[in-house]
């Protein structure tokens, strides 16, 4: 995979480079379409990272459709699938770590110790390997792309990130490869996480700008479905992560929510 990067390089191509665990869905295939138009050559990398996952998560259960990936790859215009091997990517001996300060100490860095270093680490040697000039992110993973962007800049790395708004279904739901794992009734309730987005948006146009009261509506419309139970919900700086009390052009509403035993993140700006 390198050496063909390189190859491309030095014949002044450019790289697009979209990186996944795969399972693809539209959320992935928006990002590809980007890619696209954004490069001369476009990559995307399918590998479930064992680092990012805690004890107890669902690594092991992960869905997989490596076939099904690279047909939806295909129609989408990729010129390179890298898919690489656990074994590959962490051979014997591996020791070497990226870390990001800070930035990752809260929201899903509270909740899940020790998976921001398995992010950084996995994404900083996906940009080695395929040596991109441009890389495509989510928005619904808000923390990711922010730490991502941090480590690049922090450790001058020669690429562009981009980061692009969140992919949903036809009822508002934030699509995720990990909505496989929703019963009926969870699904249903899930679509409380969006529902009280629009509705802290709207209490923000229509003129609130004191945090506490908006997370409390939206905590208590989250909190009466039975099958929800928050992880964290927070207004924060879009930059720095930072909690907010007060609501400005920079805010942005950040939630974590479990369905049963399914973690979702959804995520939206306030203003």
């Amino acid at each position: 995979m390198q050496q063909w990067s390189l190859q491309q390089k030095a014949a002044g191509r450019r790289i697009a480079f979209v990186p996944t665990m795969g399972f693809l869905h539209e959320g992935h295939l928006s990002l590809l379409d980007e890619g696209r138009k954004n490069g001369d050559l476009l990559v995307l990398s399918i590998f479930v990272n064992p680092a990012q996952f805690g004890v107890g998560e669902d690594y092991e259960d992960y869905p997989r459709d490596l076939a099904a990936d690279g047909a939806l790859a295909e129609q989408a215009g990729v010129d390179v699938i890298f898919a690489p091997t656990a074994a590959q990517m962490y051979p014997r001996g591996f020791a070497t770590w990226v870390d990001v300060e800070r930035i990752t100490d809260m929201l899903c860095g509270a909740s899940r110790p020790g998976h921001f270093r398995g992010v950084t680490t996995v994404v900083a040697k996906l940009f080695n390997i395929v040596q991109p000039d441009i890389a495509f992110f989510g928005n619904k993973d808000f923390q990711q792309l922010a730490v991502i962007r941090r480590m690049v800049v922090d450790q001058n790395m020669p690429l562009k990130i981009v980061g692009l708004s969140i992919v949903r279904e036809a009822d508002g739901l934030a699509l995720s490869s990990r909505n496989t794992y929703l019963t009926v009734e969870q699904r249903m309730q899930a679509l409380s996480l969006s529902h009280s987005l629009a509705v802290a948006r709207q209490l923000v146009a229509d003129g609130a700008r004191d945090a506490a009261p908006i997370l409390k509506e939206v905590r208590d419309l989250i909190e009466a479905h039975p099958e929800l139970r928050i992880d964290y919900l927070q207004i924060c700086h879009q930059f720095s992560l930072q909690e907010q009390t007060q609501v400005d052009a920079d805010s942005v509403l950040l939630l974590a929510v479990f369905a049963g035993k399914t973690r979702l993140i959804d995520n939206c700006f306030l203003i």
